[in-house]
């Protein structure tokens, strides 16, 4: 960001990264304090009859949780953020909005949990979708009268499909339906898309906002007063507010995004490229190798290319050798923290989702999937090498 000339900065012109460290100061106690406190309560006293402190009950509002809301939501450019305890909690209460006879298109490669919840919940609810390549087909054939908003990931977990946010908004708004986009994997740092279209932005506030692997959390990020309205009612109502102490964790972690993700960056793009180089890895999907499909896009929508990354080796005997031999490198679910973890998609984020539509996206047993953290690259380099070591002889 270029200041010169500049006298002060706003919440509205200063940088990603030092939006990481605002707060709103009208939230402060009056002590001062510039960790936010932790107000562990479930209700609060009224003044008197008729008067309120602005907040009630905790399942409603509660001042550590919604100086997070604030920050998120300033984060991602919207008028307001709702957390919930849950990403899944997050995307569960945005199928909320609609009615027994809804129809949905989604991105064919989603987080498993979600086509769990499209699947098992959404349609018993009486919601129908369509599943769409949306990095690479036009939505306008799959579009029904009953048909009220679109549903992805950029990049897709775990295959990376990058989709063009503004070009679908174009069609999205044509036909007035809602653009909901999942922006976990860049998280806010490196990507808005209410910036570029979207109507509502959905985090699992887990992985890189809390960053640590420590707390559970989601978000849903509006621009819209009256979808926002409709969606604090549905919040209230059903009751899965994020906890005090979940919500300051988060927010500790949000003042060190910036220097997190750019460090998980410069390690991701150089694994991805070592990977490339072993004979037993047969393709790397990252989206800042210049290869990628979909980089051009992110280069334009994106700041960044995110700490995600998927490889694919020879043989299903190979990716568990290397699972069963990682030290330095963690073998669990997850993503986003401090950490570097190895995650075996078609077992673990993938376990539910329909046969036809693994093979379909590519995602097999020798896919592996990384999130790649903080440690230094020599030392992980270090670990693969001895790790395909292991692996290049116990299947030989």
């Amino acid at each position: 960001m270029d200041c010169s000339g500049c006298n002060e900065c706003t919440e509205v012109n200063c940088s990603i990264e030092t939006k990481c460290q605002l707060f709103d100061r009208s939230l402060m106690d009056k002590w001062g304090a510039l960790s936010v406190p932790i107000y562990q309560t479930a209700t609060f006293a009224h003044i008197g009859f008729g008067e309120s402190t602005g907040f009630d009950y905790t399942r409603m509002q509660n001042p550590t949780r919604q100086q997070l809301e604030s920050v998120v939501a300033n984060l991602e450019s919207g008028i307001d953020a709702i957390a919930f305890s849950s990403g899944m909690a997050a995307i569960a209460t945005v199928m909320e909005l609609f009615r027994p006879g809804d129809h949905f298109i989604i991105d064919e490669d989603l987080y498993g949990g979600s086509i769990r919840l499209f699947n098992e919940i959404s349609k018993k609810n009486g919601l129908d979708y369509t599943a769409v390549s949306l990095s690479s087909e036009d939505i306008t054939p799959y579009i029904k009268e009953n048909t009220k908003a679109v549903y992805l990931e950029t990049p897709t977990n775990p295959m990376m499909n990058v989709t063009d946010i503004e070009k679908l908004s174009e069609v999205t708004r044509k036909h007035n339906l809602l653009l909901i986009v999942d922006n976990t994997f860049l998280s806010p740092y490196f990507q808005n898309p209410l910036k570029l279209g979207a109507d509502i932005v959905i985090h699992s506030g887990t992985k890189f906002l809390g960053g640590h692997h420590d707390t559970i959390g989601g978000f849903v990020v509006v621009k819209d007063k009256e979808l926002d309205e409709r969606l604090r009612f549905i919040f209230k109502t059903t009751g899965a507010g994020l906890s005090p102490f979940d919500s300051f964790l988060i927010l500790r972690g949000i003042r060190t995004l910036s220097v997190r993700l750019d460090r998980e960056q410069e390690n991701a793009i150089k694994l991805a490229r070592y990977l490339k180089r072993q004979k037993h890895v047969t393709k790397v999907i990252y989206p800042g190798l210049e290869d990628h499909p979909g980089y051009e896009i992110m280069k334009k929508q994106a700041r960044g290319f995110g700490a995600m990354l998927t490889f694919e080796v020879d043989s299903p005997e190979f990716a568990k050798s290397i699972l069963n031999n990682v030290q330095l490198i963690f073998f669990a679910e997850s993503l986003g923290g401090t950490e570097t973890l190895i995650t075996y998609p078609i077992t673990q984020t993938h376990a539910d989702v329909p046969a036809e539509l693994l093979a379909k996206n590519g995602i097999n047993d020798r896919v592996l999937r990384l999130s790649v953290g903080l440690e230094g690259i020599g030392d992980l380099i270090c670990e693969f090498n001895r790790v395909f070591a292991i692996a290049e002889k116990e299947t030989a």
